[in-house]
């Protein structure tokens, strides 16, 4: 039965590392690592290279190893960035801007605000009354791609 050497499972490691470069997932360099791990110990303890239960040993030491790398990597290593896709629509009523465009109850203006809201810092918006553009606005509804906006108090 064949039983991979510690250089094979570093190659291997390599390889799979340099996956990573054209996949772009930063997740197949886990598995790399792990790879190249087991190549050092069995660099270090040359009995598991032995012939006899060598290749599912490896194999399993390898599984380990990938599992505990992503585990760590998900739970304590990942980055934590907020964004707001899949912010709900009623966590921006009250925001304020300045309207770009004039609006009135038949046509609709622009909103720009001073820090994106929901992803676009400038909203197509309509009112219920005739806004003068650079009036102050407070956003009062999310429908769809449009904004219900008020003259700001």
């Amino acid at each position: 039965m064949f039983a991979p050497e510690w250089w094979h499972w570093l190659v291997l490691g390599l390889l799979l590392t340099m996956a990573e470069l054209a996949m772009f997932s930063f997740f197949v360099v886990w598995f790399g690592i792990a790879a190249a791990l087991v190549g050092l110990i069995l660099l270090a303890a040359p009995a598991l290279a032995l012939p006899a239960p060598a290749l599912p040993t490896q194999l399993l030491l390898w599984a380990g190893l990938s599992a505990v790398l992503v585990g760590i990597w998900f739970r304590y290593l990942r980055p934590r960035t907020m964004t707001t896709v899949g912010t709900s629509a009623a966590t921006v009523a009250g925001e304020v801007g300045i309207l770009v465009a004039a609006l009135t109850p038949d046509s609709r203006g622009q909103v720009r605000f001073q820090k994106p809201i929901l992803g676009a810092d400038v909203w197509e918006a309509y009112s219920d009354t005739a806004i003068a553009a650079g009036e102050r606005v407070r956003v009062v509804a999310v429908n769809g791609s449009y904004i219900k906006v008020e003259k700001a108090r």
